[in-house]
């Protein structure tokens, strides 16, 4: 398990994408995403992080087709001095907050928060990120790790991760694939990107 402090260490850029897609107590998902953003921003410069980047918000059709009404996304960076467990505690406090219950992969939501990467952290090891990253899209649907991955390991072949992604972290390089944001962005199909637009 990764340390819960990085002790002497400088503080590594954390990058957490941001999701909605259902109204939360009567709110809107744009509306959700920023009372949840206030939230993790407040948590963040207490514990000692800082440079806060938010992207613009897009509209995304929900993954997998069909599954909901369209997602509102965003992502969001920032330096964050502590663990990651620790900052994962926190997103998953935040989700609570909303109403967020992960009983099924890929459902209709009313807040999704992911940690996608944190400096050129890998966990729990290559060959372990490498299991969860070739799984097919059934599989990963269906399975849910016990444990902390990182980077997240579906983020290089999702639009709407990479597109708002581009717009806080462009020159972010995965520490496995070796590949900045915008590479990986310029890399995705056209349909994966096409219907994915700025609010």
């Amino acid at each position: 398990m990764a340390q819960a402090f990085l002790s002497n260490a400088e503080p590594r850029k954390a990058l957490v994408a941001l999701g909605s897609n259902l109204p939360v107590e009567g709110q809107a998902p744009r509306v959700v995403l920023d009372r949840a953003i206030a939230q993790l921003r407040d948590y963040v410069t207490a514990q000692g992080g800082g440079d806060f980047k938010l992207s613009q918000f897009y509209r995304t059709p929900a993954f997998p087709a069909g599954s909901g009404p369209d997602f509102v996304n965003a992502a969001i960076s920032f330096d964050w001095p502590l663990g990651p467990n620790l900052l994962l505690e926190k997103l998953h406090a935040i989700e609570a907050d909303f109403g967020r219950s992960r009983l099924q992969r890929w459902a209709a939501r009313g807040l999704d928060l992911d940690l996608l990467g944190l400096g050129n952290l890998v966990l729990p090891d290559p060959n372990t990120w490498q299991v969860w990253a070739n799984l097919s899209t059934k599989e990963a649907q269906s399975r849910a790790p016990d444990q902390l991955i990182l980077p997240h390991p579906r983020m290089a072949e999702r639009g709407f991760v990479l597109i708002p992604l581009c717009d806080v972290a462009p020159n972010w390089c995965h520490p496995i694939l070796g590949e900045t944001v915008s590479e990986l962005r310029a890399k995705l199909p056209p349909e994966e990107c096409r219907e994915i637009n700025p609010l």
